[in-house]
């Protein structure tokens, strides 16, 4: 009996060694016992020196640093407005190199031409002279009218289907009737919508003239002031239209310039103005405009279904875009009438007037 006991006193000692060996062997491997020693964050089987994946709980550097100062501030840089423009060719707007014929041109002294052939087509035309068109569906496209009359292009009432694409359009200073008041780049005399697109358009006093139509993309500037045989100044607008309209004017993507001094005449780089009847149904988007008394003269009392949206008023003639002002005359209370998302070059936003 004293010889089994003491048989199972030595198992029972020798189980107690092997299990402070195994624990104190352990211990060593992994680390544990040094409490400076910490979990690799190598996950498994990547190289040494492979930094630890982020997880969502573990927000990154950089969404956590602070903006670095301005030099001599200390306080955070301020980010660039991603509304500023600088310039209309820089912020997307058209000038002359997008605008204008696309093709080599041959000379043509066409003097005063009257087109009266529907469906005729002038194309890669250099003409000194001006178009008078009694004939419907006539397409100038590629080419350059410098005119010596009162217009470029004058579509005659009875007629549609004008269309004025990639050409330049300008004048002879002095040259035009009334001591060279040479008023209309394009006018639309016609009862229907006509197009003029791409366009390089200057010189002329009133360039843009209709009731009704589709004007985009295109490059207006450097009109020219001009007194009339009686001596007084002439109003000047890139972009003018009466009233009365039956159909819809649309003045879409336009770089719209108007330099001429107030005391010139100047009046607007889209003048829209009730002088043969209420201005209805003129769509003003996204256009680049400056200069004029107002860059924007916008109906009035009565006009009804103007929108006017996404527009960039420059401050490179005026720091206000006019002379006086952005814009004048807008009816706050006229029916589809809407205002939108219209700002200065600057990134200020514009409101008109109450």
């Amino acid at each position: 009996m004293t010889r089994n006991r003491r048989r199972l006193g030595a198992w029972l000692l020798a189980g107690v060694v092997l299990a402070v060996v195994l624990t104190l062997y352990d211990a060593d491997r992994t680390g544990v016992s040094d409490p400076k020693a910490a979990p690799s964050a190598t996950p498994s089987g990547a190289a040494p020196g492979t930094p630890a994946p982020t997880t969502g709980d573990t927000p990154s550097p950089s969404a956590t640093a602070s903006p670095s100062p301005a030099p001599g501030t200390g306080e955070p840089s301020p980010a660039p407005s991603p509304t500023t423009c600088t310039s209309p060719g820089a912020c997307g707007y058209p000038d002359a190199n997008s605008t204008g014929p696309r093709i080599a041109l041959e000379r043509h002294d066409t003097g005063n031409m009257s087109v009266k052939k529907d469906g005729t087509v002038i194309k890669g035309w250099d003409i000194r002279g001006s178009l008078d068109i009694y004939a419907n569906d006539v397409t100038v496209i590629d080419s350059r009218i410098t005119s010596t009359n009162w217009w470029g292009i004058n579509l005659r009432p009875g007629f549609s289907g004008l269309k004025v694409l990639h050409t330049t359009i300008t004048a002879v200073p002095g040259k035009g009737p009334d001591n060279g008041g040479v008023n209309y780049a394009v006018s639309n005399m016609g009862g229907s919508s006509i197009e003029v697109g791409w366009c390089d358009i200057s010189v002329f006093g009133n360039a843009l003239s209709m009731g009704q139509g589709d004007l985009h993309d295109n490059y207006v500037h450097d009109l020219v002031a001009f007194r009339n045989q009686g001596g007084e100044w002439q109003h000047t607008d890139a972009v003018i239209s009466g009233g009365g309209n039956t159909g819809r004017l649309t003045v879409r993507h336009n770089t719209l310039l108007n330099a001429t001094p107030v005391d010139k005449g100047a009046t607007a780089a889209v003048g829209l103005f009730a002088d043969t009847g209420v201005v209805s149904s003129v769509h003003v988007e996204d256009n680049w405009l400056a200069g004029g008394a107002y860059a924007l003269y916008a109906g009035g009392p009565g006009a009804t279904g103007i929108r006017v949206t996404g527009n960039v008023f420059s401050t490179q003639y005026h720091p206000a875009g006019g002379a006086y002002g952005p814009v004048t005359a807008w009816n706050a209370g006229g029916a589809g009438n809407v205002w939108k998302d219209n700002r200065m070059s600057d990134g200020r936003p514009v409101e008109p007037a109450p």
